[in-house]
């Protein structure tokens, strides 16, 4: 059974989780702490893959407080929250069909403090006719913030769905347009 580890901290927008699997690689996060974790991605709905590829609920259950190990992560999240960090490296874990993660790699494309809608983000992978699909592989992304789903938006401007509600969403955006440029040597 692979060991999940995770940590959960205060955000702006409120409780973030993060879960890491046995090589340190972000397989979730979620707003909203760890119950939020739990429900949306590692118990079921879009995150089912998570816990087939976990080992099952008995993963999930044991999964372990480890703040040392998600060090790294939190540093990154705290720094774009500071509006210090306009994208992330950090290690991702690779769940997902082909098709999602093409669609979720195209997400973090997406420059920080601007949106696209779906049909644009399916035309930047070669699926012109494809919004939809894009729009089903957004919803289950279950790396949020990170891989930066919140910056899509529909075609005609207005915010779409988040998982985890449109006040965040609409947070995130605002809090991106908000932030000044980096300078050059930043």
């Amino acid at each position: 059974m692979k060991r999940l580890r995770f940590d959960t901290f205060p955000t702006p927008c409120g409780n973030f989780s993060i879960a890491l699997d046995d090589s340190g690689a972000i397989v979730a996060t979620a707003f909203g702490g760890l119950e939020a974790l739990r429900a949306r991605w590692l118990h079921g709905g879009p995150g089912s893959l998570l816990r087939r590829a976990f080992g099952g609920q008995a993963a999930l259950a044991a999964m372990s407080r480890d703040p040392a190990a998600l060090s790294s992560a939190r540093e990154q999240i705290e720094a774009y929250f500071a509006g210090a960090r306009r994208t992330f490296d950090l290690p991702l874990a690779r769940t997902g069909t082909d098709f999602q993660r093409e669609v979720w790699a195209a997400l973090q494309r997406i420059p920080f403090g601007t949106t696209c809608s779906y049909g644009q983000l399916a035309a930047a992978i070669g699926r012109h006719q494809s919004a939809r699909s894009v729009g089903r592989a957004n919803a289950t992304n279950p790396i949020c913030l990170i891989v930066p789903c919140h910056r899509v938006i529909g075609a005609d401007g207005s915010p779409t769905g988040f998982a985890f509600g449109m006040a965040i969403k609409m947070k995130l955006l605002e809090f991106e347009r908000s932030v000044p440029a980096l300078s050059p040597a930043a």
